[in-house]
């Protein structure tokens, strides 16, 4: 199971790339907490978190309000299959370590929701990525998820690790693809998804080489 995790980052960024083409219009939204400007590692004066020397902006883009549209499903997804851990598992490890991920997912979800409410933009893009021939980066499918329902034991684990490897990569790709906007609070969720979830990722591959 779970043969498209060598392919999840180049279709996430297929898909996201394909999907801001489809709109071209900057939402303005309220100022956003000051998060202090936190920056990412090796990055100079003025630049954000996520790279690239744009000035802090109160607006959301195009590219700001396509990606949470298309990560809070992604997020779901993520938040579903711990739940189904964490009622199947028995391995402390894989215990703790859904609980993390739906702790931390969660209110993802929730913040970027918030994001949508306040812009007017609506959770849906208005057209399914799979419509055209792409899907959101390591989404397990239906086939995927009914094979994890219907595992036990360490055949569970397993796939749940297999699974949310690919996930979280798939992630990290669609993240990495807003590295660039101008605002705050949009790098300031970005640089901790791609924190929390590269850290996460070197955890399972321990877990499932042990």
């Amino acid at each position: 199971m779970f043969t498209r995790r060598h392919r999840a980052a180049g279709m996430a960024a297929l898909a996201l790339s394909a999907a801001l083409a489809l709109t071209g219009c900057t939402i303005n939204l309220p100022a956003p907490a000051n998060d202090g400007n936190r920056g990412m590692d090796d990055h100079g004066p003025g630049q954000g978190p996520m790279g690239g020397g744009g000035s802090d902006s109160d607006e959301f883009s195009p590219s700001d309000i396509m990606f949470a549209q298309m990560m809070i499903p992604h997020h779901q997804q993520a938040v579903d299959m711990s739940d189904l851990a964490l009622e199947r598992s028995t391995d402390p490890d894989v215990l703790e370590l859904a609980q993390q991920i739906r702790d931390a997912q969660a209110p993802e979800i929730e913040q970027m929701e918030g994001w949508l409410d306040d812009a007017g933009a609506g959770t849906s893009m208005g057209h399914d990525p799979s419509d055209m021939g792409m899907g959101m980066g390591g989404m397990l499918s239906d086939e995927d998820m009914a094979a994890l329902e219907n595992a036990t034991g360490a055949e569970f684990d397993r796939l749940y690790l297999e699974g949310m490897i690919e996930h979280h990569e798939g992630a990290i790709q669609m993240t990495r693809m807003i590295r660039d906007s101008s605002n705050d609070e949009v790098r300031a969720l970005a640089e901790a998804i791609v924190e929390s979830q590269t850290a996460e990722i070197e955890r399972m591959e321990e877990m499932l080489a042990g």
